[in-house]
């Protein structure tokens, strides 16, 4: 099988969001793998060990985002794009999506393309089913397990995790796929996949490479800005008593108006 998984580079999730001249700012925090997709990792390389085949890793940023495809490398992806192209600064969601589609058509012949279920900086949780669409695949979200998968006949069958309960579907390959934390704990990076990965030289393929325009982005952030402070006072209520506390509490809510 041949299997792609899609993956981001995020600021660590210990990161204070501060807005900084109309800009969002991470200041000096580390950019790791968006945690939502190491369970996307997992599930390819879990899916490619019962199948066989090959696992590659794509992202789309600037060449910090390497690194992120080196952590897929050591964890036991067999190789690895980076997708970098100035005209891809400040690409949103439907952009992106479209960019993936275009390098899953490059690489050819793919069976499944996994996808975490959201990223942590911009949250949006669409990435994946605006590819599907783009591809003209099915999209199979909130996966939580994957229960059979037949090459030949080209079919899966998966199990979805929804608000409602359980839901088994069954779909065609080539289709898309985003998991949860259900599909498997991620794996360490192994000894020997980290000294790999070190020396592994990644591609970098840029629009012209893809054959494509830059894609339109239909959502900007013009002026991002901190929310007002608030000051919040705290006062802790004594008495002799739970009645005497409890009365002083009723005058406080009925003088503050809260009631």
């Amino acid at each position: 099988m041949k299997i792609v998984v899609c993956i981001k580079q995020v600021p660590d999730t210990a990161a204070r969001v501060v807005a900084e001249n109309g800009q969002v700012s991470w200041g000096d925090a580390p950019l790791v793998m968006n945690p939502w997709d190491e369970y996307a990792v997992e599930a390819a390389l879990q899916l490619k060990e019962a199948q066989g085949g090959d696992v590659t890793a794509i992202s789309v940023g600037g060449e910090s985002a390497k690194e992120a495809l080196k952590n897929a490398l050591a964890m036991g992806c067999s190789e690895a794009v980076l997708i970098s192209d100035p005209a891809l600064e400040g690409a949103d969601s439907q952009a992106v999506a479209k960019v993936l589609a275009a390098a899953i058509q490059k690489i050819g012949d793919v069976d499944l393309a996994f996808f975490g279920k959201q990223a942590i900086d911009g949250d949006m949780g669409v990435t994946h089913v605006q590819t599907a669409r783009v591809l003209d695949w099915p999209a199979l979200t909130s996966v939580s397990t994957i229960q059979s998968v037949d090459p030949g006949a080209k079919t899966l069958r998966v199990e979805r995790t929804m608000e409602e309960g359980r839901v088994v579907v069954e779909a065609r390959m080539p289709a898309v796929i985003s998991v949860l934390k259900d599909i498997g704990e991620p794996r360490y990076p192994s000894f020997m996949g980290i000294r790999k990965a070190s020396r592994a030289t990644i591609p970098v393929w840029t629009l012209a490479d893809l054959g494509i325009q830059a894609p339109q982005s239909h959502v900007t952030w013009p002026v991002v800005e901190n929310p007002p402070v608030r000051e919040v006072k705290t006062e802790m209520i004594t008495g002799d008593t739970p009645q005497e506390i409890a009365a002083k509490l009723v005058d406080k809510i009925l003088a503050e108006k809260v009631l």
